[in-house]
């Protein structure tokens, strides 16, 4: 059975007719021979909405007492038992009367559409949950009845019901609304003209919002490229410069020309981690665009043109906003420019905007990281042997080497090309071999010391030498790149691995986390952020490092968003854009362990929750029945004694008056046994531990048994015990009498104790049923009543405040099988410090 589908009518105020309209369409359904059953439909008295139900089965509705009054709830039961196939459901806002099946009309109509019931329902905008403080700020009304927007949101059809304030306000004069004695008052607040009109443009705008995502599944299912210019959509092209702000303000002033326009910054990065772009600078600018209302985007691509047009294609961008170039006019040589590939490709669909700057023409620079890549100090020895190596070697070769031919001078003069491209890179290389060549001509290129080459072969030999060094310089300095590239890529992959491991293993120290970005990336401190809404204030949830945490992640050197509410702040250094790919995996492992502790928090809570329902559901049970028994035999005594119609004699008023003292005594017992567990269950039981012998509380702790049912073997040569004297003894008196209780007759209970290493056992020893292996862990716990054991043996506390009270004094309390048959409980206490080993005496032997 499929789910069932929602239509909504959605209104900006009371009285634009949705309850009409719904009731109309469920007239065409009905003459079409669609099965259509009125669920809950309020006519609030209006004639013509009235008339409208007429020739529709009505559901009957379930009445509800609630503080002296009866009401009227939608009777989900009946209608799920009738199962029609189309059910209207009115105000979908509509909070039920306390004592429901459900506490809001919405929870209900889901429960009809898992049924697989269509539903025809309705609700004004007012009453979404988002728009709350809104329009309590336009009407001056908090509606405290709301639909979360998500519920509407899921609709398979919202249908607009649209009307001019000035109609509306027409209706509620001739009394279509409500009663005339209401009408002045209504048009006078709540249905002000200026009121009405902005609650009909929210209506308008969220239903266009709404409109706009089907338009969006549309395509995506469609496979739509092509832009269709819907709404204003201006995508802004940022480099990370300075002139981006002012980008971003002109996308702004355009978007308010047209009404729902939209800005969408982006940011395009190279996949291989090479940028200029300062992240502070981006961070700012991603602020700016969201104070504007706009959203920030950071994209991957390869080529900046091509990603740019990209994403305004698949967002359906109608506009592009991008600023004049900053390189120098000789770059143009080498290729025309983002902004003029942009608007040479972006076709006849998508308008360009070129936005002049103070930037323009400046020039950009090379990337700082490309410089860096081999270390300062290699750069350093690389220019030293690139300009000074050629000098030395002509020396050498002039003076101290002899002639070796021109041929060798050139291969020597190459070697050191080589090595100043391994040092210092493609630059000192190239420097290398400008200096090499012009030596080569002058002191070893006929004729000497002059700048002239006499012979053509020799010409042929220098211009070879320059291509050369030129070529092996370039790949040197590549592989030297890429080598250092794969070096930096394994150490990303390491580092991605550990996060992977960390999922897989299912680690949650966010803490342990964050220490580790912070080493990762050499920081003073990192702080995870959070807010709870876009105008809340940042908090922080938790941080690492010595430094005091960033109140807002704007204040940070490095802020890496997490969602729309959660950003990673790093202070200690600005990081280049090639680590923010790293950054953002931590982030979003950050997010994961962050969740992850949440939920198991949430799930201890419930836990503990569920626990306590348990307790409160069997502490009930035995107040509704263990207590009560006591009550009965107290009341029916009592009420026998006061009777004028019976004489009692002297024997008999003693059986009603000791019938009455056995019920105190077991009422006292079940009362005393509930707060114990009570004092458990809240760790308010405190011990005070003294040295205590226990032939002076074992006995003490038998008074309330039978004498003949119980045999004592407590050895008065036992070293003294560290306990708590009242919960020891309130603890053995409890086992003993469940003991007792499941002893047959002329089967006594054995209490014996004796002395093992440092502690001091007592067992309790008992010839009953047993108890299975699997259950002698569970009798011990609250409300368990193991076996056939009869409703007025007890409510299962016993033993339960036995072991809490043992465990508190450092105690434990096991059961184990007793030998032939039964039960041994047995409770191992504390010997107090220093005793000597306890050694046995003959009688004790005997005994």
């Amino acid at each position: 059975m499929g789910r069932g589908k929602l239509r909504i009518y959605l209104g900006a105020a009371p009285g634009v007719g949705k309850t009409y309209s719904m009731l109309s369409e469920a007239h065409r359904r009905v003459e079409r021979g669609t099965d259509c059953v009125v669920a809950f439909v309020e006519h609030h008295h209006r004639p013509r909405t009235e008339v409208m139900l007429h020739g529709l089965e009505t559901m009957p509705r379930k009445e509800i007492a609630y503080r002296g009054t009866v009401f009227t709830e939608m009777d989900v039961d009946a209608v799920l038992a009738r199962k029609p196939a189309v059910a209207l459901v009115d105000e979908l806002a509509h909070t039920n009367i306390p004592g429901s099946r459900n506490a809001k009309r919405w929870q209900d109509v889901e429960e009809l559409l898992a049924a697989g019931i269509d539903v025809i329902s309705t609700v004004n905008i007012q009453h979404l949950e988002s728009l709350g403080d809104v329009v309590e700020s336009i009407t001056g009304v908090r509606q405290r009845e709301t639909v979360p927007d998500e519920v509407v949101r899921r609709a398979d059809q919202i249908e607009l019901v649209d009307m001019s304030p000035q109609a509306l306000r027409r209706r509620m004069a001739h009394g279509n609304v409500y009663k005339p004695d209401k009408v002045d008052a209504a048009l006078s607040n709540y249905f002000r003209p200026g009121n009405l009109t902005a609650l009909r443009e929210l209506a308008l705008l969220w239903t266009a919002d709404r409109v706009d995502e089907y338009l969006q599944e549309y395509r995506t299912e469609h496979r739509v490229s092509k832009i269709w210019g819907s709404r204003e959509r201006i995508v802004v092209g940022l480099t990370g410069g300075p002139e981006g702000r002012t980008l971003i303000r002109r996308a702004a002033r355009l978007a308010e020309k047209g009404a729902g326009g939209e800005v969408l910054a982006v940011y395009i990065a190279r996949s291989d981690g090479l940028t200029s772009a300062s992240p502070k600078e981006l961070a700012v600018q991603r602020t700016l665009v969201e104070d504007l209302g706009g959203t920030f985007h950071h994209v991957i691509g390869d080529d900046v043109s091509t990603g740019l047009l990209e994403f305004a294609r698949g967002v359906n961008a109608t506009q592009i906003v991008l600023g004049v170039s900053r390189r120098r006019s000789w770059q143009y040589a080498f290729s025309p420019g983002v902004s003029a590939t942009v608007a040479r490709e972006s076709g006849p669909d998508l308008d360009v905007h070129i936005v002049t700057h103070d930037e323009a023409a400046k020039g950009r620079g090379l990337p700082v990281a490309r410089r860096a890549k081999l270390g300062r100090s290699r750069t350093i020895w690389g220019w030293v042997v690139g300009l000074a190596g050629p000098v030395l070697l002509t020396l050498m070769l002039s003076g101290a080497l002899p002639e070796v031919g021109l041929a060798n001078d050139v291969l020597l003069f190459l070697t050191l090309t080589v090595a100043a491209a391994l040092l210092g890179g493609l630059r000192p290389a190239l420097a290398s071999a400008a200096v090499g060549s012009l030596l080569l001509n002058y002191y070893f290129t006929p004729p000497i010391h002059e700048l002239t080459i006499a012979d053509p072969k020799n010409v042929v030999a220098l211009v070879i030498f320059v291509g050369v060094a030129i070529s092996v310089a370039s790949v040197v300095d590549l592989a030297a790149r890429r080598t250092h590239q794969a070096a930096r890529l394994r150490a990303e992959a390491e580092t991605l691995s550990f996060l992977a491991g960390s999922v897989l293993r299912g680690e949650t120290s966010l803490d342990a986390l964050l220490e580790r970005l912070r080493e990762t990336f050499a920081m003073e401190s990192v702080a995870l952020l959070e807010r709870h809404g876009d105008t809340d204030p940042w908090r922080c949830v938790a941080v690492v490092g010595p430094g005091r945490p960033v109140g807002r992640p704007e204040d940070a050197d490095v802020d890496m968003p997490v969602g729309d509410h959660l950003a990673l702040a790093l202070t200690g250094r600005v990081l280049p854009g090639e680590d923010r790919r790293v950054l953002g995996a931590f982030a979003a492992q950050a997010a994961v362990v962050l969740d992850r502790q949440r939920l198991v928090d949430e799930a201890e809570e419930a836990r503990r929750l569920a626990e306590g329902n348990k307790i409160r559901t069997s502490l009930l049970a035995a107040v509704s029945h263990d207590l009560r028994t006591p009550l009965a035999g107290i009341k029916a005594s009592v009420s026998s004694l006061r009777s004028d119609d019976v004489e009692w004699s002297d024997e008999d008023r003693a059986v009603l008056l000791e019938g009455i003292e056995e019920g105190a005594d077991r009422l006292d017992h079940l009362v005393g046994n509930l707060l114990d567990v009570s004092r458990l269950e809240t760790g308010t039981v405190t011990a005070v531990l003294r040295q205590t012998d226990l032939d002076e509380v074992v006995p003490m702790a038998l008074v309330g048994v039978p004498d003949d049912s119980v045999e004592l073997d407590i050895p008065e040569t036992l070293p003294m015990v560290v306990v708590d004297r009242g919960l020891l003894e309130r603890a053995v008196a409890n086992i003993v009498e469940n003991a007792v209780k499941y002893s047959p007759d002329g089967a006594p209970v054995l209490v014996a104790a004796s002395a093992i290493a440092d502690r001091v056992e007592l067992r309790v020893v008992d010839r009953g049923p047993g108890v299975p292996d699997e259950a002698k862990d569970r009798i011990f716990g609250a409300f368990q009543r193991y076996g056939d054991a009869p409703r007025g043996a007890g409510v299962g506390l016993g033993l339960a405040v036995a072991r809490g009270f043992v465990e508190a004094m450092g105690g434990t309390v096991t059961a184990e099988d007793t030998p032939g048959g039964g039960l041994t409980m047995t409770i191992s206490l504390r010997m107090e410090e220093g005793a000597p080993p306890f050694q046995p005496d003959a009688t004790t032997e005997a005994t």
